[in-house]
C-alpha cells in the first residue's frame, strides 16, 4: 500500500517540526514544560493540518512516555477503559512517566465519553492530549476542560509551508526519482490554506495526474488539476470559508434556493453538522432577529436535534431550518443595538448605577439610599410608569432603533406610546 506523501513527510523529531513557534520555539510554552519535566494534560485547538497529531507524537518521544492514540470517530468508552487499565498496570503513576493518551477530534466525544476520562486525568494515571478543530469552550465539558491546559495552533505561515514543500522535494525518496521542475508555488500555498497536510496532498494530486515523470509545476497547472479532480469545497481551507460565506449571505438575502444549494455543498463535503447548525443559530439573532423571534427558537431546537440525530437524517432538519431562516423577514437591529451600547461604554466608561435601581439587601445600603424612589412597574396601569433607567450622564440615549418590518413596526408603536418623545421613536 502506498503511503501518502503527507504521512511520509511527518516529522520524527521536534527539530524538524515547522510552525507553532509560540508553542515549541525556543521560548514556547510547551518547550519550557518539556525541559522542566512537568507536563499536564492539554488540549490542542487549531485548524486541520497545523500539526496537532504530529506534535502529540513528538511530545511523547521527547518525554519518553508510552503513547496511545485513538480517534473519537471510531472509539468509545470501552477503548478508553482498556487504555486506562493498561496505564494503571504499567506503574507510570509511581515513576512520574504516566502514559500519554492522544484523542484526535475529541470534540466528537459525547459528555459520557468525556466523563470517563475525568478520574484517570485527575489522578495522573494518564496524561491526556486532546486535539480539536472546534472551540473547546463549546465542545469539551467543563470538568475535563478545567483539568487541562488549552493551547492554540495557528494556520501555518507561507514561510513554513515553503520550507515543508522544499523539504519534501529534497528528502522524499519517490519525489527525488522525478524530474520535477518547480516554476511557481503560489497556487499550492494559496490553496493549502495554512494546512501542511493539504499542501502535500495537492502536490501529490498534481503529480499523480500526469503520466510523465518530467514536467514543470506552475500555478496554472495546479489550478487546472484541482478544479478537474476535486469539488471546489474543502472544509479545511479557503474554499470552506467561501462556501460558508455564500450560505450565510444567501440566507441573509432571502434566497431559499441558493441557501439549499450551498447547504448541500457543505453536507456533501462532510462538514460537521453542529458547525452548520451553530452558524444558523448565530444568524437567527444577527440577521433575522426581532423581525421574527421564533427563528432563534427554531435554530436552537435544530442545533439540539442534529446533535442527537447526526447524518444522514440531520440534513433534513438543517434544510428545514435554513429555508425557514431564508424566508423570514430580516432585522439586524439587536446586533446593531449591542454594538452601539458597547461603543457608548468605551466613550463614557463605567457610569454609576442610579441609586433607585440599586439592590439593597442590607440595612446599611438602605440607609445609603439604595433602591429609594424605585417604582415597581406592576403597581401601575399597563405595568408601566416613566422613570429613569440610564445613568444621568447619558439619559435619553437611543441605542435600539426598530427596523422596518411588521413585528418591529408594532414595537415602535409600543415604545412611542410608553416613552412619548424621550427616545424619539
Amino acid at each position: 500500500m502506498d503511503i501518502p506523501l503527507a504521512e511520509r513527510m511527518r516529522p520524527r523529531a521536534l527539530i524538524n517540526y515547522y510552525g507553532q513557534s509560540h508553542l515549541v520555539g525556543p521560548k514556547g510554552g510547551l518547550t519550557k514544560m518539556i525541559k522542566n519535566g512537568v507536563f499536564p494534560s492539554i488540549i490542542l485547538w487549531g485548524p486541520p493540518g497545523t500539526g496537532k497529531t504530529t506534535l502529540a507524537q513528538l511530545i511523547a518521544l521527547e518525554k519518553e512516555r508510552p503513547f496511545y492514540q485513538i480517534s473519537a470517530i471510531n472509539a468509545g468508552v470501552k477503548e478508553i477503559r482498556e487504555i486506562i487499565k493498561k496505564a494503571e498496570n504499567s506503574g507510570g503513576l509511581f515513576t512520574g512517566k504516566s502514559p500519554i493518551l492522544f484523542i484526535d477530534e475529541i470534540h466528537r466525544f459525547s459528555k459520557s465519553q468525556q466523563d470517563s476520562l475525568l478520574n484517570a486525568v485527575e489522578k495522573g494515571i494518564i496524561t491526556l492530549i486532546g486535539a480539536t478543530t472546534e472551540n473547546p469552550s463549546f465542545e469539551i465539558i467543563n470538568a475535563l476542560l478545567s483539568r487541562c491546559q488549552v493551547y492554540v495552533l495557528n494556520p501555518l505561515a507561507k514561510s513554513d509551508l515553503e520550507k515543508i514543500l522544499k523539504q519534501a522535494l529534497k528528502e522524499d525518496v519517490q519525489l527525488k526519482k522525478m524530474a520535477l521542475k518547480i516554476i511557481e508555488t503560489e497556487a499550492l500555498i494559496e490553496l493549502s490554506g495554512g494546512d501542511a497536510r493539504k499542501l502535500l496532498s495537492l502536490l501529490e494530486l498534481v503529480i499523480q495526474s500526469h503520466s510523465k515523470n518530467s514536467f514543470e509545476l506552475t500555478n496554472e497547472l495546479v489550478f487546472k488539476t484541482v478544479q478537474k479532480k476535486t469539488i471546489l469545497f474543502d472544509k479545511n481551507g479557503d474554499f470552506h470559508y467561501d462556501v460558508v460565506s455564500a450560505f450565510i449571505k444567501s440566507i441573509r438575502g432571502s434566497d431559499p434556493n441558493a441557501t439549499v444549494y450551498w447547504l448541500a455543498r457543505m453536507i456533501d463535503s462532510g462538514e460537521d453538522v453542529k458547525f452548520i447548525a451553530r452558524r444558523m443559530l448565530i444568524l437567527a439573532s444577527e440577521d433575522v432577529g426581532i423581525a421574527n423571534p421564533t427563528a432563534l427558537v427554531l435554530a436552537n431546537s435544530t442545533f439540539q436535534a442534529v446533535s442527537s440525530v447526526g447524518y444522514p437524517e440531520a440534513r433534513i432538519l438543517l434544510s428545514e431550518c435554513a429555508i425557514y431562516l431564508a424566508t423570514s423577514p430580516k432585522s439586524n437591529t439587536a446586533y446593531k443595538a449591542i454594538n452601539e451600547a458597547s461603543e457608548k461604554i468605551k466613550v463614557t466608561g463605567n457610569l454609576q448605577v442610579p441609586l433607585h435601581l440599586r439592590n439593597a439587601p442590607t440595612e446599611l445600603m438602605n440607609e445609603l439610599g439604595y433602591g429609594e424612589g424605585y417604582k415597581y412597574s406592576h403597581d401601575f396601569q399597563n405595568q408601566f410608569t416613566t422613570q429613569e433607567y440610564l445613568p444621568d450622564e447619558i439619559t435619553g440615549t437611543k441605542l435600539y432603533e426598530p427596523g422596518k418590518n411588521k413585528k418591529e413596526d408594532s414595537i415602535r408603536d409600543f415604545l412611542k406610546l410608553r416613552w412619548k418623545n424621550k427616545y424619539n421613536y
